[in-house]
């Protein structure tokens, strides 16, 4: 009897703890974009990756924008519980605090993503985003992006002369304040009304995505001036998730999480700039399009006026002061302060 008892005690003990250690996950991210955009899909693709990683003890079922809050509501949803998690533009925060839109987009600071990489994951900018997050109940998990972004127009665009007097869709906070700064009419829209805006006139161009993303939408069919490669945005887009239930996951589904958005990151940049090369060629050879290139001065000269309106967005608050002097020291030890 007593074999029995411990034999059977042991067992339950063993299930237990194996339970403990299989714990299935599941969680609910919204995305900023639509089904059928080919991020969506880059974003899928991670998703169905961290189950793999995991085997399959996290699952992330990844929904496009809109389906439970609007694109510029997620961040409370998050931090509320509504949702577990995003993938999203961190300019939409702006309202909060300026220093979400100066980490999100320092217009004029990157060539390249490897360079905001850099910066995110080893230049102090990690320890950045989680200061700003943390009080709305937000892990931030990583940063990717969609890299240099092509920009839609119906007028010419050869240099910033000619933004003046344009009304140009732009995510609000420092992005919006240098287009203002160079003359044109920022307008607050989420991407999905982009097309129709431009169609029926509603603004004159648009701070858009990247050069084939634009062209699959049909951005260039009512905006047939594009600038390409973009002079003017890199996006930080974060992939972030609710605090507390970040603090609830084993560390290593946290380290799974950390390490699958970095790949993630280099699969978004890669896949969009060979998409977008091939799509170049497509669209230098349409008649109907004029694929405007920047000269150096003139991205030079419009690098000048972001830079200007850097220290202006750090002044009007502690956070963006802190983003601002961790930026600027940052670009200058790597020579990038120029």
């Amino acid at each position: 009897m007593k074999v029995t008892f411990f034999k059977t005690f042991i067992a339950a003990c063993m299930l237990s703890s194996t339970s403990v250690v299989a714990q299935d996950f599941e969680l609910t991210f919204q995305s900023v974009d639509p089904a059928g955009n080919p991020n969506f899909a880059i974003q899928q693709a991670w998703t169905e990756r961290v189950k793999l990683m995991s085997g399959g003890r996290l699952s992330i079922e990844l929904l496009p924008v809109g389906s439970v809050v609007e694109y510029n509501e997620t961040q409370d949803a998050v931090g509320n519980g509504i949702l577990d998690g995003h993938i999203t533009d961190v300019s939409y925060f702006s309202g909060k605090d300026p220093a979400f839109g100066l980490i999100a987009n320092p217009i004029g600071a990157w060539a390249a993503p490897d360079e905001m990489f850099r910066f995110i994951n080893y230049g102090g900018g990690y320890e950045l985003m989680n200061a700003l997050e943390e009080p709305y109940g937000l892990h931030f998990i990583g940063a990717t992006t969609t890299g240099l972004e092509g920009f839609v127009s119906k007028r010419p665009l050869d240099g910033v002369d000619d933004l003046k007097g344009l009304k140009v869709r732009a995510p609000e906070g420092l992005i919006q304040e240098v287009f203002a700064a160079a003359g044109a009419v920022p307008v607050n829209l989420p991407y999905s009304e982009v097309y129709t805006a431009l169609d029926k006139g509603v603004i004159d161009a648009a701070d858009s995505t990247v050069f084939s993303t634009n062209h699959q939408q049909g951005l260039h069919k009512v905006a047939e001036h594009p600038v390409y490669p973009g002079f003017h945005s890199m996006p930080l887009v974060e992939v972030s998730m609710n605090l507390d239930k970040w603090n609830a996951l084993p560390s290593d589904l946290q380290e799974i999480l950390t390490v699958s958005v970095r790949d993630f990151a280099q699969d978004a940049v890669a896949i969009l700039s060979m998409n977008d090369l091939k799509t170049y060629a497509e669209a230098t050879a349409d008649p109907n399009i004029t694929v405007h290139n920047w000269s150096a001065e003139e991205r030079a000269k419009f690098r000048r006026i972001a830079m200007d309106q850097w220290a202006k967005v750090a002044a009007r608050s502690d956070n963006a002061q802190n983003v601002y002097e961790t930026l600027t020291s940052y670009l200058d030890s790597q020579g990038m302060l120029k």
